[in-house]
């Protein structure tokens, strides 16, 4: 069978489609074995499974945000090529959403009750992302990755060193984040202007801080 190119409507579908795998609880399957397989639950108190679900949490809303992001920059990239790789991410950080929630539950919580309103917002920043050219995008992308990583990197030092659970799952999510980012920078990527970061650093501050509670 021939391929053809996808219709307004078809992307429509395929967009609505991910938009419910994202919000919807427990409808992600990990297209990756989950890092915590075979690894076995440590003794936790319920202060610590508290204080790591919060940061479970954020980072599953971290990726609720980039799966909003990435459709928001592929519906309004300027070359298909972009549209598709940044679909591609979008793809594999859902691996990243499964596994966060999975953790999150298995603490004994739940994912924030706000993601929808963060996921439709990020929508919106993709698409404002993506209008302002392929270049901004990536330089978007890049920046994205760069800070959720110093998220990640701020939670494994606030883990229990034997909680190896969810350490392997923020350490892979790490590598991810990292590759991304080189990705966007090797494929044209712009820095992005001192104001642009800090509102974005701003923006994650007021975001993790409500989502550690809900």
């Amino acid at each position: 069978m021939m391929n053809r190119r996808l219709s307004t409507i078809d992307r429509f579908i395929l967009q609505a489609d991910r938009a419910l795998k994202t919000l919807i609880p427990q409808s992600v399957q990990s297209t990756r074995p989950n890092p915590v397989d075979g690894l076995d639950e440590t003794l936790l108190s319920d202060e610590q499974k508290r204080h790591i679900a919060g940061l479970m949490r954020i980072n599953h809303t971290g990726e609720v945000c980039a799966q909003g992001l990435y459709q928001g920059q592929a519906m309004t990239a300027d070359h298909p090529h972009l549209a598709a790789a940044l679909e591609k991410a979008a793809e594999e950080e859902l691996d990243h959403l499964a596994w966060c929630e999975q953790r999150v539950q298995q603490l004994g919580y739940t994912t924030s009750l706000l993601n929808p309103l963060w996921y439709l917002g990020s929508v919106g920043i993709g698409v404002v992302a993506g209008l302002a050219g392929d270049a901004i995008s990536l330089g978007f992308v890049a920046e994205t990755e760069h800070q959720v990583q110093a998220h990640l990197e701020h939670h494994l030092s606030q883990l229990p060193v034997d909680d190896h659970r969810t350490r392997a799952i923020v350490e892979q999510m790490n590598l991810d984040e990292r590759q991304h980012a080189e990705m966007a920078l090797a494929a044209g990527g712009k820095p992005l202007p001192p104001p642009i970061k800090g509102a974005m650093h701003l923006m994650s501050r007021v975001m993790t801080t409500l989502v550690y509670y809900f």
